[in-house]
């Protein structure tokens, strides 16, 4: 039998149990992306209370490209020196962390109109109604380089791996779905075509940081829209993301604060779980892969989490809101305390001033 608290390897990181905080856009940087001493205290107090990983909010890899306020950065050197204050931290604390990075192109109402927004094809995102820019293959290429020297910074700066973010309708997800991407050159079409983005800049990437540090990425199980990315894509993209040597996948979906309401929903055959949103997904990814698959959305319970690493192979777990009501809870379930998470799912966490549980802990 699995155990939740027992030592495991994704890629070459060693991780002390099966629980990750998964990325969270903390609003708490400052206007340019950089570390407050708020936000560092953040990833100290989860650090200390027992994650095996942390995995930070997503990090704009160029300047121009802010999706939301108060993100993290890494689009240039200066970012550095901190991060290496802030990697030395959690290290010092217990725990590994991952730095996610991201181009959110039209899935933003930050700041638009004061910006060039790529995108694929100029298609409106479905929730913003924002369209991007079509990009050109010399801005394709500009795209890819930016976030090959954004992994490139996160290993200096002690991060112990990096998660490209391809979900959530960011930029590498549109170029991934069909609905988004109507392009009629190389970058469009086929899967193959729609999959090259993502591809180069794994590829520039690892040229960049080398065989051995560790590479995640981050896909929607289906895009849960008619027309979008399907769920047998995702299948056979995640197939060839394990082919060319990527560490680990996230499993996620595109339903930004609409899982709870969707529960029990069949989608591509599979239904969206009231605990565990995408376990289904993540049950027959794990199935088809050697490489590790972590699962996140909507676990509460550490009976029902036992259950699903027991029964499938799904390696990894992922909480986001849970730690910011409890920021102790893996350390209080690892001492005995079963009890589910106090997390209610009300998302009332994203305001204004921050992330952070505006029931629990005001």
């Amino acid at each position: 039998m699995k155990s939740l608290f027992e030592e495991t390897k994704l890629g070459n990181i060693t991780i002390k149990n099966r629980f990750i905080r998964s990325a969270t856009w903390e609003n708490m940087a400052d206007t340019d992306g950089h570390l407050t001493e708020k936000l560092c205290d953040i990833y100290k107090v989860l650090a200390c209370n027992e994650l095996g990983l942390i995995i930070t909010g997503y990090a704009n890899v160029v300047k121009e490209e802010q999706p939301n306020p108060g993100m993290m950065g890494i689009y240039n050197d200066s970012f550095i020196p901190e991060y290496k204050k802030l990697t030395d931290i959690v290290h010092t604390n217990g725990s590994k962390i991952v730095l996610q990075i991201a181009y959110g192109g039209t899935k933003t109402t930050y700041n638009v109109g004061e910006r060039i927004i790529y995108a694929p094809s100029e298609v409106p995102e479905i929730g913003t109604k924002v369209t991007g820019k079509t990009m050109t293959k010399e801005e394709i290429a500009y795209i890819v380089n930016a976030f090959a020297e954004a992994g490139k910074r996160a290993k200096e700066s002690g991060f112990d791996g990096v998660e490209i973010h391809g979900a959530h309708t960011y930029l590498i997800n549109q170029f991934l779905s069909p609905y988004y991407n109507r392009r009629t050159d190389e970058y469009g079409g086929s899967l193959e075509n729609r999959t090259r983005f993502l591809l180069e800049i794994y590829f520039k990437m690892r040229e960049k940081v080398g065989k051995d540090f560790p590479i995640l990425v981050k896909l929607t199980a289906t895009d849960f829209f008619a027309g979008g990315l399907s769920f047998e894509e995702t299948k056979e993209i995640c197939k060839k993301l394990e082919d060319i040597g990527v560490d680990a996948i996230e499993l996620s979906g595109n339903v930004h604060g609409k899982a709870r309401d969707m529960t029990g929903v069949v989608y591509d055959s599979y239904v969206i779980q009231k605990e565990g949103y995408f376990t289904e997904y993540g049950k027959i990814i794990s199935s088809e892969l050697k490489i590790p698959v972590i699962t996140v959305g909507g676990f509460r319970d550490i009976n029902s989490i036992e259950k699903v690493l027991n029964e499938t192979n799904i390696e990894y777990f992922a909480l986001s809101r849970p730690l910011l009501a409890e920021p102790d809870l893996i350390k209080r379930w690892k001492l005995g305390d079963r009890r589910k998470s106090i997390c209610i799912s009300c998302s009332r966490c994203r305001t204004p001033e921050g992330n952070y549980c505006t029931v629990f802990n005001k």
